[in-house]
């Protein structure tokens, strides 16, 4: 069986141990994140779950299917500053994602949502308060 962990699992992964530097990293690749730098062959993206970004570095050339908003799963190595990406896979079509992975990010859309949402309420009461 195959894991994946969101770019929030694995830093917390990273923290509990240090040690461990491979992970298979799922999530979405950040709108507007793709640059490929002027003084390097490799090609940099953000992957996300909306709660944490990663940097990740790839040298190679990027899968057909790979799309800035959709999901991507990237073989990573390390956690320094960055993901060193050893592969890129868009499997399927765009709207392939591992179930752990879509799971997790659904989740974390509901938390922004609520969050969102109590903030507006804090907001309203404040200005009620302010009126008195």
């Amino acid at each position: 069986m195959v894991f994946y962990v969101t770019p929030t699992d694995a830093m917390e992964q990273n923290k509990a141990n240090p040690k461990k530097t491979k992970f298979r990293l799922g999530g979405l690749v950040l709108e507007g994140s793709v640059v490929q730098p002027a003084s390097s062959p490799e090609m940099e993206f953000v992957v996300t779950d909306l709660i944490t970004d990663i940097l990740v570095r790839y040298k190679g050339a990027l899968p057909d299917l790979f799309r800035e908003g959709h999901s991507v799963v990237v073989k990573a190595r390390g956690i320094d500053v960055y993901f060193s990406a050893t592969e890129v896979l868009a499997k399927h079509d765009e709207k392939y994602m591992p179930g752990e992975v879509a799971a997790a990010i659904e989740k974390n859309k509901k938390k922004l949502e609520e969050d969102k949402e109590e903030g507006a309420a804090a907001a309203a009461l404040a200005v009620a308060d302010e009126k008195k």
